[in-house]
């Protein structure tokens, strides 16, 4: 029985395999957090060569990494970096490669200052650091200017304050309007533009660049760095009143001076102070505080829904994440490849300097020299040695040799046909023909009787 009941019991066991079970924990992550909103602070921001923000988000006790994919991180208006604090929406993916979670961020905006406030303060440094804010450089305001131009919108409330001041403080000061669009698309180059025009075309002692307050949204048009460089390349004076007293735009650091208001502009022109219609701007903040709270409202609304539906680029964003990862591998191990090979090439250089060529030809020289020395002596020994056995030899062959006996007398005789020695009379015949051989010379002779010796 306990057999056959531990063999129902494996037989009732799945068994997943790791991609079904990573999927099961996809599909069981992915449909509970749709859409989440999270607070954290930023670390291990990168951004490699594809656009794409990695970083971890991080509190006191946990850690989750994050995505945000270049599609959406266009449309921010900052750059997110380590130690930053942010509040992110997004949804958890499940990376199955790695068998990891994370945040796929599609909105983030830094903690406790909006994200154009957070640009807003990245271009003043920046600009700040080039010099652009310099008081050294700014031009001095007429003491009592007789033409002055307002680059403005001719409809705007800004205007309307800035008329009524000089109509009533200097009804003899010569305005002219030039118009252009303050706030939206666009609105930055028309100012430019007007700028430029004002200095080549227009012969006024001052400008003036105006417009009422707002939301940092609605003074964004201000707030650009080409601007900036426009009105430090202007001839002529500028003075920036943008907003309310608290509004600050980067014009109005650029400017050679700064009004806090429009009418107080025109009260520093024709030097006379006058209070502005504050609760105007105040209802007109909040009007523009509701319309935004309305907008994010909305938004957030939207995205709930967009959470809610399929994402069709789920499978293109981990395709991404893919690629970026092989990408980094690869690179990693190009640089390591590289370092390999400069060490070997290092130690190949060092072993090349050790065992010089040169060095070793001047020792082969050296050797080569001193073995020729040496085989010179050698060989002069040997033929001195082999000149004294020679001479050796040839008094030896000198006192053996028949011509030395030849010297004292004797002779030797040969038959005339084959040269043999004759040492027999009875080797030769009578009348035949004998070669004698002497010291100096031979005689052919014949032989005329034979006799023979008894011994």
């Amino acid at each position: 029985m306990s057999i056959a009941t531990t063999t129902d019991t494996q037989e009732a066991v799945k068994i997943y395999s790791v991609n079904e079970l990573t999927q099961q924990i996809q599909q069981l992550i992915e449909g509970r957090f749709t859409c989440v909103w999270i607070e954290g602070e930023i670390s291990n921001f990168r951004c490699p060569i594809s656009g794409h923000y990695y970083m971890s988000l991080k509190d006191e006790h946990a850690q989750i990494k994050a995505v945000m994919f270049r599609g959406q991180n266009r449309s921010l208006s900052f750059v997110p970096k380590d130690g930053l604090k942010v509040i992110a929406k997004g949804r958890i993916g499940i990376y199955a490669p790695r068998g990891e979670y994370q945040l796929i961020i599609e909105y983030i905006e830094p903690l406790g200052i909006g994200a154009l406030a957070l640009s807003f303060e990245q271009l003043k440094r920046k600009l700040a650091a080039q010099g652009l804010f310099d008081e050294s450089i700014k031009k001095p305001i007429p003491f009592l200017p007789q033409r002055v131009a307002v680059i403005t919108s001719p409809t705007g409330a800004a205007i309307r304050d800035f008329l009524k001041v000089i109509k009533r403080r200097f009804a003899n000061l010569e305005i002219i309007i030039v118009p252009v669009r303050v706030q939206g698309e666009g609105a930055t180059e028309e100012i430019i533009n007007a700028i430029e025009l004002v200095n080549r075309r227009l012969d006024v002692d001052i400008i003036v660049l105006t417009r009422g307050g707002g939301s940092i949204e609605d003074l964004w048009a201000f707030n650009k760095e080409e601007l900036a460089f426009a009105i430090r390349r202007s001839k002529i004076p500028i003075v920036s009143a943008v907003g309310h007293e608290i509004d600050w735009t980067i014009s109005d650091f650029a400017a050679d001076l700064r009004a806090p208001t429009p009418s107080a502009a025109a009260e520093i022109l024709v030097k006379e102070k006058e209070l502005l219609l504050k609760r105007i701007f105040e209802i007109k903040d909040r009007l523009v505080s509701i319309i935004r709270n309305k907008i994010t409202q909305k938004l957030l609304e939207l995205n709930h829904l967009k959470g809610a539906l399929k994402d069709p680029t789920k499978m293109l964003q981990e395709r991404l994440l893919r690629v970026d990862e092989l990408a980094l591998r690869c690179e990693r191990a190009i640089c390591t490849h590289i370092e390999k090979k400069k060490e070997k090439l290092l130690s190949l250089k060092k072993s090349l300097y050790i065992c010089s060529p040169k060095n070793k030809i001047e020792n082969t020289k050296r050797e080569l020299s001193f073995y020729k020395k040496r085989l010179i002596s050698i060989i002069l020994q040997k033929l001195r040695e082999n000149i004294l056995y020679a001479k050796r030899l040839k008094n030896r062959l000198e006192d053996l040799s028949p011509l030395s006996v030849l010297k004292r007398g004797y002779s030797i005789t040969l038959r005339f046909h084959d040269n043999k020695v004759i040492t027999d009379p009875c080797d030769v015949k009578e009348g035949e023909k004998i070669k004698v051989l002497l010291a100096k010379g031979n005689l052919i002779s014949e032989v005329l009787a034979l006799e023979k010796r008894d011994e």
